[in-house]
Protein backbone atom coordinates (compact mmCIF):
# COMPACT_ATOMS: atom_id res chain seq x y z
CA UNK A 1 0.00 0.00 0.00
CA UNK A 2 1.41 3.38 -1.24
CA UNK A 3 2.79 5.94 -0.28
CA UNK A 4 6.41 3.88 -0.40
CA UNK A 5 9.41 5.67 1.06
CA UNK A 6 11.85 6.64 -1.46
CA UNK A 7 9.37 6.92 -4.48
CA UNK A 8 10.40 2.95 -5.19
CA UNK A 9 7.08 1.16 -5.77
CA UNK A 10 7.98 -2.15 -3.34
CA UNK A 11 6.20 -4.04 -0.57
CA UNK A 12 8.84 -3.30 1.92
CA UNK A 13 9.46 0.35 1.33
CA UNK A 14 5.51 0.90 1.92
CA UNK A 15 5.10 3.45 4.47
CA UNK A 16 2.34 1.19 6.30
CA UNK A 17 4.27 -1.90 5.93
CA UNK A 18 7.66 0.17 8.00
CA UNK A 19 4.66 1.39 10.45
CA UNK A 20 2.78 -1.33 11.75
CA UNK A 21 5.37 -4.16 10.97
CA UNK A 22 8.07 -2.04 13.00
CA UNK A 23 9.67 -4.47 15.55
CA UNK A 24 8.25 -7.93 14.46
CA UNK A 25 9.69 -10.64 12.82
CA UNK A 26 8.80 -12.33 9.00
CA UNK A 27 8.23 -15.70 8.46
CA UNK A 28 7.16 -16.84 5.06
CA UNK A 29 5.07 -20.28 4.83
CA UNK A 30 3.40 -22.07 2.78
CA UNK A 31 0.16 -23.13 3.93
CA UNK A 32 -1.60 -24.54 1.09
CA UNK A 33 0.69 -27.87 1.25
CA UNK A 34 0.15 -30.72 4.09
CA UNK A 35 4.05 -29.91 4.90
CA UNK A 36 3.19 -26.22 5.12
CA UNK A 37 0.47 -27.14 7.11
CA UNK A 38 2.59 -28.94 9.73
CA UNK A 39 5.31 -25.85 9.95
CA UNK A 40 2.31 -24.32 10.97
CA UNK A 41 1.31 -26.60 13.85
CA UNK A 42 4.29 -26.43 15.44
CA UNK A 43 4.40 -22.64 16.01
CA UNK A 44 1.05 -22.83 16.96
CA UNK A 45 2.02 -25.57 19.97
CA UNK A 46 3.60 -22.37 20.98
CA UNK A 47 1.58 -19.51 20.61
CA UNK A 48 -0.69 -17.85 23.14
CA UNK A 49 -2.91 -16.67 20.27
CA UNK A 50 -3.03 -16.14 16.90
CA UNK A 51 -5.63 -14.23 13.89
CA UNK A 52 -6.87 -15.82 11.26
CA UNK A 53 -6.13 -19.78 10.09
CA UNK A 54 -4.94 -20.86 6.59
CA UNK A 55 -8.28 -22.08 4.31
CA UNK A 56 -7.37 -25.49 5.01
CA UNK A 57 -8.01 -25.42 8.38
CA UNK A 58 -11.28 -24.61 10.17
CA UNK A 59 -10.82 -22.47 13.28
CA UNK A 60 -12.83 -24.73 14.96
CA UNK A 61 -10.86 -27.68 14.19
CA UNK A 62 -7.24 -25.90 15.08
CA UNK A 63 -8.90 -24.92 18.86
CA UNK A 64 -10.48 -28.57 19.45
CA UNK A 65 -6.49 -29.69 18.61
CA UNK A 66 -5.19 -27.01 20.81
CA UNK A 67 -7.87 -25.76 23.53
CA UNK A 68 -5.82 -23.13 25.33
CA UNK A 69 -5.35 -21.18 22.12
CA UNK A 70 -7.19 -18.12 21.34
CA UNK A 71 -8.15 -17.38 17.52
CA UNK A 72 -9.16 -14.32 16.35
CA UNK A 73 -11.20 -14.10 13.76
CA UNK A 74 -12.67 -11.47 11.16
CA UNK A 75 -15.97 -11.55 9.77
CA UNK A 76 -16.92 -9.17 6.68
CA UNK A 77 -13.35 -8.09 6.19
CA UNK A 78 -13.74 -9.26 2.29
CA UNK A 79 -15.88 -6.36 1.59
CA UNK A 80 -14.22 -3.00 0.07
CA UNK A 81 -13.42 -0.44 2.52
CA UNK A 82 -15.52 2.54 1.29
CA UNK A 83 -18.89 -0.38 1.15
CA UNK A 84 -18.20 -0.90 4.97
CA UNK A 85 -18.05 2.72 5.28
CA UNK A 86 -21.47 3.53 3.91
CA UNK A 87 -23.32 0.43 5.20
CA UNK A 88 -22.07 1.44 8.78
CA UNK A 89 -24.04 4.30 8.50
CA UNK A 90 -20.66 6.48 9.00
CA UNK A 91 -21.06 7.86 5.38
CA UNK A 92 -23.79 9.02 5.70
CA UNK A 93 -22.70 11.47 8.76
CA UNK A 94 -19.42 12.59 6.78
CA UNK A 95 -19.30 15.07 4.25
CA UNK A 96 -21.14 18.59 3.61
CA UNK A 97 -24.53 19.17 4.11
CA UNK A 98 -26.70 18.53 0.84
CA UNK A 99 -23.46 17.20 -1.11
CA UNK A 100 -22.01 13.91 -1.56
CA UNK A 101 -21.22 11.88 1.24
CA UNK A 102 -17.42 11.94 2.03
CA UNK A 103 -15.16 8.86 2.88
CA UNK A 104 -12.89 9.70 5.78
CA UNK A 105 -9.50 9.67 5.28
CA UNK A 106 -6.19 7.69 6.81
CA UNK A 107 -8.07 4.26 6.33
CA UNK A 108 -10.14 4.77 9.83
CA UNK A 109 -12.06 1.56 9.15
CA UNK A 110 -8.63 -0.56 9.26
CA UNK A 111 -7.37 1.52 12.30
CA UNK A 112 -10.79 1.02 14.04
CA UNK A 113 -11.28 -2.63 13.35
CA UNK A 114 -7.27 -3.31 13.98
CA UNK A 115 -8.10 -1.61 17.35
CA UNK A 116 -11.56 -4.09 18.11
CA UNK A 117 -9.19 -6.93 17.43
CA UNK A 118 -6.67 -6.00 19.78
CA UNK A 119 -9.26 -5.38 22.46
CA UNK A 120 -10.72 -8.75 21.48
CA UNK A 121 -7.25 -10.93 21.69
CA UNK A 122 -6.76 -9.05 25.04
CA UNK A 123 -9.69 -9.94 27.12
CA UNK A 124 -9.81 -13.84 25.96
CA UNK A 125 -5.37 -13.65 26.99
CA UNK A 126 -7.04 -12.26 30.49
CA UNK A 127 -9.83 -15.48 30.36
CA UNK A 128 -6.89 -18.29 29.36
CA UNK A 129 -4.56 -16.98 32.06
CA UNK A 130 -7.17 -17.22 34.33
CA UNK A 131 -8.92 -20.25 33.42
CA UNK A 132 -6.39 -22.00 31.30
CA UNK A 133 -8.69 -21.79 28.20
CA UNK A 134 -8.49 -20.46 24.81
CA UNK A 135 -11.72 -19.65 22.53
CA UNK A 136 -12.40 -18.40 19.15
CA UNK A 137 -12.94 -14.29 19.11
CA UNK A 138 -14.94 -13.21 16.07
CA UNK A 139 -15.06 -9.66 15.16
CA UNK A 140 -16.87 -8.16 12.45
CA UNK A 141 -15.91 -4.76 10.65
CA UNK A 142 -18.90 -3.35 10.35
CA UNK A 143 -20.20 -3.50 14.23
CA UNK A 144 -16.82 -2.03 14.37
CA UNK A 145 -17.42 0.91 12.73
CA UNK A 146 -20.88 1.10 14.03
CA UNK A 147 -19.63 1.63 17.41
CA UNK A 148 -17.80 4.57 16.48
CA UNK A 149 -21.58 5.88 15.69
CA UNK A 150 -22.91 5.79 19.24
CA UNK A 151 -22.69 9.35 19.96
CA UNK A 152 -25.52 9.69 17.02
CA UNK A 153 -27.58 6.91 17.88
CA UNK A 154 -27.96 7.71 21.43
CA UNK A 155 -28.85 10.94 20.34
CA UNK A 156 -31.76 9.73 18.33
CA UNK A 157 -32.63 7.28 20.88
CA UNK A 158 -32.88 9.91 23.95
CA UNK A 159 -34.75 12.85 21.66
CA UNK A 160 -35.20 11.41 18.19
CA UNK A 161 -33.03 13.76 16.77
CA UNK A 162 -31.40 12.66 13.69
CA UNK A 163 -27.73 13.60 12.99
CA UNK A 164 -26.75 14.87 9.52
CA UNK A 165 -23.62 16.11 7.56
CA UNK A 166 -22.19 19.36 8.66
CA UNK A 167 -19.42 19.56 6.73
CA UNK A 168 -16.75 21.34 9.20
CA UNK A 169 -19.17 22.39 11.82
CA UNK A 170 -20.03 20.17 14.30
CA UNK A 171 -23.13 18.13 14.28
CA UNK A 172 -23.56 17.27 18.78
CA UNK A 173 -22.26 20.78 20.56
CA UNK A 174 -24.08 23.43 18.71
CA UNK A 175 -21.23 25.53 18.52
CA UNK A 176 -18.43 23.91 17.22
CA UNK A 177 -16.71 23.13 14.48
CA UNK A 178 -13.23 23.95 12.18
CA UNK A 179 -13.11 27.61 11.12
CA UNK A 180 -10.39 29.13 8.98
CA UNK A 181 -7.93 31.98 10.44
CA UNK A 182 -5.74 34.64 8.70
CA UNK A 183 -2.65 31.43 8.38
CA UNK A 184 -5.06 28.05 8.69
CA UNK A 185 -7.73 25.86 10.55
CA UNK A 186 -8.53 25.56 14.31
CA UNK A 187 -11.41 23.83 15.90
CA UNK A 188 -13.58 25.37 18.41
CA UNK A 189 -16.32 23.48 21.17
CA UNK A 190 -17.75 25.58 23.52
CA UNK A 191 -18.72 23.46 26.19
CA UNK A 192 -22.93 23.23 27.41
CA UNK A 193 -23.76 25.63 30.25
CA UNK A 194 -24.52 29.51 30.19
CA UNK A 195 -20.71 30.22 32.10
CA UNK A 196 -18.86 28.97 29.12
CA UNK A 197 -20.89 30.90 26.84
CA UNK A 198 -20.70 33.87 29.04
CA UNK A 199 -16.95 33.86 28.72
CA UNK A 200 -17.12 33.02 25.08
CA UNK A 201 -19.20 36.48 24.90
CA UNK A 202 -16.52 38.33 26.76
CA UNK A 203 -13.77 36.31 24.11
CA UNK A 204 -15.58 37.20 20.95
CA UNK A 205 -16.98 40.76 21.81
CA UNK A 206 -19.82 40.33 18.86
CA UNK A 207 -22.45 42.49 19.65
CA UNK A 208 -24.66 40.48 17.70
CA UNK A 209 -24.69 37.14 19.77
CA UNK A 210 -24.21 39.17 23.13
CA UNK A 211 -27.99 41.16 22.32
CA UNK A 212 -30.06 38.01 22.28
CA UNK A 213 -30.27 36.55 25.57
CA UNK A 214 -31.95 33.27 24.35
CA UNK A 215 -28.29 31.87 23.37
CA UNK A 216 -27.30 31.93 26.79
CA UNK A 217 -29.37 28.20 27.07
CA UNK A 218 -28.34 25.40 25.24
CA UNK A 219 -31.91 25.05 23.25
CA UNK A 220 -31.84 28.85 21.92
CA UNK A 221 -27.90 27.88 20.51
CA UNK A 222 -29.11 24.64 19.35
CA UNK A 223 -32.00 26.26 17.43
CA UNK A 224 -29.51 28.93 16.25
CA UNK A 225 -26.37 27.31 15.44
CA UNK A 226 -25.47 28.36 11.59
CA UNK A 227 -26.41 32.09 12.46
CA UNK A 228 -24.28 31.90 15.99
CA UNK A 229 -21.20 29.99 13.66
CA UNK A 230 -22.01 31.79 10.92
CA UNK A 231 -20.58 34.87 12.89
CA UNK A 232 -18.01 33.29 14.38
CA UNK A 233 -16.08 32.38 11.35
CA UNK A 234 -16.07 35.87 10.01
CA UNK A 235 -14.65 37.02 13.46
CA UNK A 236 -12.04 33.94 13.31
CA UNK A 237 -10.57 35.22 9.84
CA UNK A 238 -9.12 37.86 11.78
CA UNK A 239 -7.36 35.85 14.07
CA UNK A 240 -3.79 33.95 13.52
CA UNK A 241 -4.48 30.22 13.98
CA UNK A 242 -2.31 29.91 17.05
CA UNK A 243 -3.60 33.14 18.72
CA UNK A 244 -7.40 32.12 18.24
CA UNK A 245 -6.01 28.63 19.95
CA UNK A 246 -4.31 30.20 22.55
CA UNK A 247 -7.24 32.35 23.77
CA UNK A 248 -9.44 29.76 23.77
CA UNK A 249 -7.86 27.92 25.97
CA UNK A 250 -7.57 30.32 28.52
CA UNK A 251 -10.83 30.54 28.50
CA UNK A 252 -11.42 27.51 29.42
CA UNK A 253 -12.91 26.39 26.40
CA UNK A 254 -12.14 23.29 23.91
CA UNK A 255 -9.87 24.08 21.06
CA UNK A 256 -6.94 22.96 18.94
CA UNK A 257 -4.66 23.74 15.93
CA UNK A 258 -6.19 21.80 12.74
CA UNK A 259 -2.62 19.69 12.44
CA UNK A 260 -1.55 19.22 8.59
CA UNK A 261 1.17 16.06 8.48
CA UNK A 262 3.88 18.64 8.15
CA UNK A 263 2.85 20.20 11.84
CA UNK A 264 2.73 17.04 12.76
CA UNK A 265 6.46 16.11 12.42
CA UNK A 266 7.26 18.92 14.96
CA UNK A 267 4.65 18.67 17.16
CA UNK A 268 6.26 19.17 20.49
CA UNK A 269 3.96 16.97 22.38
CA UNK A 270 4.78 14.08 20.01
CA UNK A 271 8.22 14.50 20.39
CA UNK A 272 8.87 15.44 23.87
CA UNK A 273 6.44 12.18 25.00
CA UNK A 274 8.68 10.02 22.58
CA UNK A 275 6.47 8.95 19.99
CA UNK A 276 8.42 10.49 17.34
CA UNK A 277 11.73 9.03 17.00
CA UNK A 278 14.77 9.10 14.80
CA UNK A 279 15.52 5.75 13.16
CA UNK A 280 18.12 4.28 11.44
CA UNK A 281 16.07 2.00 8.37
CA UNK A 282 18.41 -0.14 6.29
CA UNK A 283 18.21 1.55 3.05
CA UNK A 284 16.79 4.75 4.39
CA UNK A 285 19.03 6.60 6.24
CA UNK A 286 18.07 8.07 9.49
CA UNK A 287 14.29 8.67 9.14
CA UNK A 288 11.54 10.24 12.04
CA UNK A 289 9.23 7.42 12.62
CA UNK A 290 6.39 6.56 15.52
CA UNK A 291 7.66 4.54 18.12
CA UNK A 292 3.99 2.96 18.49
CA UNK A 293 1.64 3.34 22.24
CA UNK A 294 3.09 0.70 23.60
CA UNK A 295 6.74 1.28 22.81
CA UNK A 296 6.63 4.51 24.29
CA UNK A 297 4.87 3.83 27.27
CA UNK A 298 7.66 1.08 28.14
CA UNK A 299 10.79 3.08 26.75
CA UNK A 300 11.66 0.00 24.13
CA UNK A 301 13.47 0.35 21.03
CA UNK A 302 11.42 -0.87 17.95
CA UNK A 303 13.53 -2.60 15.03
CA UNK A 304 12.67 -1.38 11.46
CA UNK A 305 9.75 -3.59 10.05
CA UNK A 306 11.40 -6.54 8.63
CA UNK A 307 12.09 -8.04 5.11
CA UNK A 308 9.63 -10.57 3.86
CA UNK A 309 10.07 -14.10 5.24
CA UNK A 310 13.52 -12.24 7.06
CA UNK A 311 13.04 -14.67 9.96
CA UNK A 312 12.07 -17.77 8.74
CA UNK A 313 15.15 -19.61 9.42
CA UNK A 314 15.60 -18.25 12.79
CA UNK A 315 12.11 -19.27 14.12
CA UNK A 316 12.32 -22.81 12.25
CA UNK A 317 15.57 -23.11 14.03
CA UNK A 318 13.48 -22.14 17.65
CA UNK A 319 11.10 -25.02 16.37
CA UNK A 320 13.61 -28.01 16.19
CA UNK A 321 14.26 -28.10 12.85
CA UNK A 322 17.84 -29.12 11.98
CA UNK A 323 19.63 -27.46 8.55
CA UNK A 324 19.08 -30.31 6.63
CA UNK A 325 14.94 -30.41 7.38
CA UNK A 326 15.01 -26.48 6.85
CA UNK A 327 17.22 -27.09 3.28
CA UNK A 328 14.33 -29.99 2.41
CA UNK A 329 11.42 -26.97 3.52
CA UNK A 330 13.30 -24.24 1.58
CA UNK A 331 13.78 -26.91 -1.66
CA UNK A 332 9.99 -28.34 -1.76
CA UNK A 333 8.66 -24.22 -1.52
CA UNK A 334 7.44 -24.73 1.70
CA UNK A 335 9.05 -21.59 3.12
Amino acid sequence: MSPYLGGQRDIERGAFHQFFNAGKRSFALDTSSSEGIDVFRHLVEGADAIIGTPPSLAPEALHAEYPRLVIACLANDDVPEICQYARSGMLALTGQPGKTPQLLGGHVIYAATGVWVGVAIASALLVQDLTGAGQIVTVDVQECLEVINEQAIGAYATSGRRTDRRGQRGAITPVSGAFQSADGWWMLSVPSGAERWSRFLDWVQDPVLAADPTYAEDEGRTANRDLILDRIEQWSLTLRKSEAVDQAQQQGITSTPVSTPVDLIDDPQLVHRGFLRDEDLPGFGRVQVPAGAIASLFGRPIAPAAALGQHTTEILAELGYDEAARTALFERGVI
